[in-house]
């Protein structure tokens, strides 16, 4: 019997008739600078050189983890694509970049026509939410590589920002306040943790919880950088501790007062199942604060009123003192 690709596990005409499904879907998100449809051997997007006086491109590239364990355990993908967006659009806005266009890369064994459309399905809806383009990517059919019914999704971002309007987190300066803002619960990061703290039982009971996506703070954060913000860390990986210390200029430290937000309860039923201490999980989780920005003392009301039209809430967690570059959780 002759060997033949498909027979080998990869089923290309399958493959060409799903993009071809999936290309109506995907035009929704392009913005007028998008110049060819998905599919060529590359995308083309063209540079609005007349918007920017001194442009400066701005890129990142992220996944989405071991949340992905808990789409497949309960076979819902329709939000992890809005993840995959959303760590990646989160990081560059931090830069004060606003999001361009974005690729994704979805690799599996087996080709599921229902599971990817829900996967692609979501990250054209994050692009939605944060006014990117989805403009192209790579759809990988690797037969053994993956667990049946499991997969991995990533993204690449493109994104621009003014030179002089780059943040850095250089004009962070003692008496900053620190504004936390409002997470979606877990977002994508800390799953390898979770998974370890609750039973099989557990993860599939609280699926809904735990699958929530990622918020993409785009928008609003984009609305506000009119103001003196001289800092914004997206809280992933790390969390507080890794993620606020990278913006610190050496002469200061970031006191987060943890009393000041209510912990939602997800979190703490994680801690109590895993017998996590408190360091541990502010190291490791967003605690329900997903993003935090500097702001100079004056703004400190502008920017959570600013928030509050996009349905967002924000309060003051914390400020910013003289020390050595370090984060403070008390």
């Amino acid at each position: 019997m002759k060997i033949t690709y498909k027979k080998s596990g990869v089923d290309i005409h399958s493959m060409d008739a799903f993009k071809g499904g999936i290309k109506s879907l995907v035009r929704k998100s392009f913005r007028p600078e998008v110049l060819k449809d998905i599919g060529g051997f590359g995308s083309f997007f063209r540079f609005s050189q007349n918007k920017f006086k001194d442009p400066v491109l701005v890129s990142s590239a992220d996944g989405v983890g071991t949340k992905l364990k808990i789409a497949s355990l309960v076979d819902k993908h329709d939000t992890v694509g809005i993840d995959a967006v959303a760590m990646n659009v989160n990081d560059i806005l931090c830069t004060g970049a606003e999001p361009l266009f974005f690729l994704d890369y979805i690799a599996f064994s087996k080709l599921d026509s229902r599971r990817l459309s829900d996967i692609v399905k979501g990250v054209n809806l994050g692009c939605l939410q944060s006014g990117c383009s989805l403009i192209g990517g790579e759809t990988a059919q690797m037969p053994g590589m993956y667990a049946a019914g499991e997969y991995d999704i990533a993204g690449f971002c493109v994104g621009v920002v003014e030179r002089n309007k780059i943040i850095d987190g250089a004009k962070i300066s003692c008496g900053d306040v620190i504004i936390g803002l409002e997470s979606n619960g877990l977002h994508s990061n800390g799953f390898s943790l979770v998974r370890k703290a609750l039973t099989v039982a557990e993860l599939k009971r609280m699926s809904s919880e735990l699958l929530k996506p990622t918020r993409i703070y785009v928008k609003p954060v984009l609305s506000l950088l009119h103001l003196p913000i001289t800092g914004v860390s997206h809280i992933t990986g790390g969390a507080f501790y890794d993620k606020i210390r990278r913006i610190l200029p050496g002469n200061v430290d970031a006191v987060i007062r943890k009393d000041s937000w209510a912990v939602p309860k997800i979190f703490k039923l994680i801690q109590n199942k895993g017998n996590i201490d408190d360091k541990e999980m502010y190291h490791t989780l967003n605690m329900g604060i997903g993003m935090v920005l500097m702001v100079k003392p004056a703004a400190a009301e502008a920017v959570i009123s600013g928030l509050a039209k996009f349905n967002l809430k924000s309060r003051v967690i914390g400020e910013i003192i003289k020390g050595k570059q370090e984060v403070v959780i008390g």
